[in-house]
Order: structure tokens, then sequence, then C-alpha cells
């Protein structure tokens, strides 16, 4: 099972992204299922979808998120059902360089077993238990 990050998935839906081509190989090897099921916390939804609107415009944005939502290989991850969990998780990774919609997501890969997360934020590596993919 594998988290999904924004920095992640902003990088294979823009191929002007200095790491898309390494956001598109994972991906492949995602799809394939090499992984398991990759868990979309609804945050990272939103910083997605908003982000490739600011950087791009919002007809790519609302593809991207079309697509993401769509996707079989993707279950979006309510955070509501996690918010307390989260708020506990950040008072702790927050002095790390992680923020709060980092910590849903540790709180998520937590809660469901996950132990790796799709992401170019290293200060993930700062988190025991996960490993990033890509890696270095």
């Amino acid at each position: 099972m594998i988290v999904l990050d924004s920095s992640f998935l902003v990088a294979f839906h823009n191929s002007r992204d200095l790491h898309h081509d390494a956001a598109a190989a994972a991906m492949r090897r995602l799809l394939a299922g090499e992984w398991g099921e990759a868990l979309l916390p609804e945050y990272v939804f939103l910083e997605v979808v908003t982000e490739i609107a600011a950087r791009r415009n919002p007809a790519a944005a609302v593809t991207a998120g079309a697509i993401l939502l769509r996707s079989r290989e993707v279950e979006l991850v309510p955070c509501s059902v996690h918010f307390p969990a989260t708020v506990d998780t950040f008072q702790t990774v927050a002095a790390l360089g992680l923020s709060f919609v980092d910590a849903a997501i540790v709180t998520v890969a937590r809660s469901r077993g996950a132990q790796r997360i799709a992401t170019f934020d290293r200060d993930f590596a700062k988190i025991d238990g996960l490993t990033l993919v890509p890696g270095d």
C-alpha cells in the first residue's frame, strides 16, 4: 500500500515539472500494482487541483482531478475521520518541517498500514517506518 502526496501527483500531471520523468516512471510501477493499493487523502486531492490550476490553468486542474477520481487504482480517503489523529500527528511532525497535509498523509499511512509515500518531499524521510517512492 502507498499513500500519494501532492508533489508526486503534480509532477506527474505537469510535463514541465523537474520531477516529471521520475513521477511518470513511478506511476507506471504504481499502476502495475507493484506497491498495492494507492491511497489519496482528500487533503492531497485539494492541494493537487489547486496547485495545477495555479501553475497551469483551471481546465488542467479539472482534468487531473477527474482522472484521480475515476482511477480504479486510487482510493480517495476522506480526511474528516482522521482529523483528530492528524492534529496529534501535526503536533509531533511540524518541527520536522512537515505541513498539516503532510501530517494527514502520515496519519493515513499509519492507520492503513502503508509503509510507502509517493513524494518528492524529503521531509517525509524523517519519519520512521516510511519509505519514499521514488527513492534517491
